[in-house]
């Protein structure tokens, strides 16, 4: 399966979801990306949080070997070209910063992947839409908020957003973002909490992705 630059931006744009987390735990990790592919993502994201970040991506880019091998699974949380190198030496299929920096879109453009960088202002959009940014983070969107990009989106035609940081497993507040224009939603602890973690409480977090699935379906266009 190809899983290159243009195929992250499709299936991203086809799921109107890009779920994140991170955990110390490299075997409740594997067990929350089952739980999430079982609900039907197909394009996930682990965050570099913690000093096991590389180690267990490694683990779970081991055991898509053998089963979910249609899932993209990319890294964000990278802020620099050595952490860039490291987890795209580790396979990452796409890689996700909540900044700019233009020597990590270049390393990751360079093996013709997706890069996703983190942009708050107008000038941060304009300097990573310039450098062929296939997909901008919206980060804090929940500082932004909908109207932000609404009010800044025709600056950049054709480029797509992803907000993440306070989006709410709501039907209005999913719909408001897509109405303002973003081709998903990222969702990170609303989805994945510190408590279905730490209680490794697999069902809630399927019930959960079921909603958001079912709330994306309906209002995405």
């Amino acid at each position: 399966m190809i899983k290159n630059k243009q195929a992250t931006i499709k299936a991203i744009q086809n799921q109107g979801l890009l779920p994140l987390f991170y955990y110390e735990d490299a075997q409740v990790s594997l067990e929350i990306l089952r739980t999430l592919y079982n609900a039907g993502v197909r394009v996930f994201e682990y965050t570099n949080r913690g000093d096991a970040a590389l180690e267990n991506f490694k683990f779970l880019k081991s055991a898509l070997q053998n089963e979910m091998q249609d899932l993209f699974l990319g890294i964000g949380t990278i802020k620099n070209v050595q952490e860039c190198e490291a987890f795209l030496a580790a396979g990452a299929d796409f890689i996700v910063c909540p900044v700019v920096d233009l020597e990590v879109g270049k390393l990751t453009h360079d093996k013709d992947l997706l890069w996703i960088p983190g942009c708050m202002t107008p000038t941060e959009i304009n300097l990573a839409h310039q450098n062929k940014a296939g997909i901008i983070k919206l980060f804090p969107a929940n500082i932004l908020g909908p109207s932000y990009l609404s009010a800044i989106k025709e600056l950049f035609k054709g480029q797509l957003f992803v907000p993440t940081g306070g989006v709410e497993i709501e039907e209005q507040n999913i719909d408001s973002w897509f109405k303002a224009g973003v081709c998903a939603v990222g969702m990170g602890s609303k989805l994945v909490s510190n408590k279905i973690l730490a209680e490794k409480d697999y069902q809630t977090l399927a019930t959960l992705t079921a909603k958001t699935m079912e709330i994306i379906g309906k209002v995405k266009p």
